[in-house]
């Protein structure tokens, strides 16, 4: 049985400017981030890890980087399936303004419809970063690796293998340097535990949702 430690990066840069960050380049952890990382690394730190694997991006890989550090031997191979979903044309743009475009209902309510302008569907990320977990899984049979990527991908890979509809996908929380865990064997998949933060500095609730509209940017707000 391979098990699967799922884990989003920490909080970054890109979060400030209210823009959809996608495969921006030089998107890296903030100083929250950072301390975030530290923490998920160090908790870890006592786990026997098979391998570190990490979408291509730097704020993934840093996050990557941090549980690595603990592990002599082990060096963070980088992997496009389970990157950021490609938002073509949306990448970069503001969250205030795709709020007003007539795809986003479909984002939300609709998403196994959705194309991307310019980018990929919402299906095709999804089966792209299940067959790199199903890679992964052969690759190490027997083997706990950890897999550092991004929350809707993350959110979709455990659609998959829960068995979840696709559209229902969004209603799975995943945080910023949260852990999640997968095992994968002959048998039946099993979701041991998702969006585990325990190991992270406590801090303020955030503020109460006004008419949705905290969630639906949430649907973006991890870039």
């Amino acid at each position: 049985m391979t098990e699967f430690l799922l884990i989003r990066h920490a909080t970054n840069t890109f979060v400030s400017t209210g823009r959809l960050a996608g495969w921006t380049p030089g998107v890296e952890l903030n100083e929250d981030g950072r301390v975030q990382a530290a923490a998920l690394g160090e908790r870890l730190a006592g786990v026997k890890l098979a391998a570190i694997y990490a979408s291509p991006l730097e704020r993934t890989v840093q996050t990557a980087e941090a549980v690595a550090i603990h592990h002599t031997g082990l060096t963070v191979e980088q992997l496009d399936g389970v990157g950021e979903v490609r938002y073509g044309t949306w990448q970069g743009a503001k969250l205030s303004n795709l709020r007003r475009d007539k795809l986003w209902e479909n984002v939300q309510v609709y998403p196994s419809r959705v194309q991307f302008p310019g980018g990929e569907t919402i299906r095709q990320a999804q089966a792209r970063a299940v067959d790199a977990i199903e890679q992964i899984a052969q690759r190490h049979p027997d083997g706990r690796v950890a897999v550092v990527s991004h929350s809707d991908i993350i959110k979709l890979i455990v659609a998959h293998f829960l068995g979840a509809h696709i559209d229902f996908y969004q209603r799975i929380e995943i945080s910023p340097a949260s852990l999640t865990i997968l095992a994968l064997g002959s048998s039946r998949p099993y979701i041991v535990c998702v969006n585990d933060t325990s190991h992270l500095p406590r801090r303020e609730p955030p503020p109460r949702p006004v008419n949705g509209r905290r969630r639906f940017l949430r649907f973006f707000g991890g870039h």
